[in-house]
């Protein structure tokens, strides 16, 4: 087997268990959805933002942007910004994890990130689990290639032999 092929086979990997990822928390979240959304409330209560005004919000963007992030990370022509918004997800729910422990100094809470289905509590094994997965996440970004570049080029090169 060639470099070329193994690359394709973990970057294939990469792709689909980031969706996978992406799609299996957003589920996990809907299957809880009332206490995630409570969760979310003592997490914008601790940052000083009015929870009962933005929890719903909050919780049905993080939802929605995870299934999107899936959707796009899915359809062949929106590989590459999938990628880019799984890392910006994976970047921030990291950040915000770190935020909340060592900034906020806030109390152990159980993020809901995998619904009722695993535990993970929000501090520092949060935040290195989700920079972890940005190594996928930019092999997906950097290793994909369209398509329809090689079509084109192959289109181009029988112009030129016609």
């Amino acid at each position: 087997m060639t470099r070329h092929k193994i690359f394709r086979i973990i970057l294939l990997i990469s792709r689909f268990g980031l969706a996978a990822l992406f799609l299996f928390t957003a589920g996990a979240k809907l299957w809880i959805l009332k206490t995630f959304a409570s969760s979310v409330a003592e997490l914008l209560s601790a940052s000083g933002v009015n929870p009962v005004r933005w929890m719903w919000t909050t919780t049905i963007a993080v939802i929605a942007v995870e299934i999107v992030t899936a959707l796009c990370l899915l359809l062949q022509r929106t590989v590459r910004a999938g990628a880019l918004m799984a890392a910006a997800l994976l970047i921030g729910f990291s950040s915000f994890a770190l935020f909340y422990v060592y900034v906020l100094h806030g109390e152990p809470l159980e993020c809901g990130c995998f619904g009722n289905i695993i535990g993970s509590q929000l501090g520092l094994t949060t935040a290195l689990r989700n920079l972890a997965l940005l190594v996928p996440t930019f092999i997906v970004f950097f290793g994909y290639r369209q398509q329809s570049h090689a079509t084109i080029r192959n289109l181009e090169q029988a112009d030129v032999i016609v």
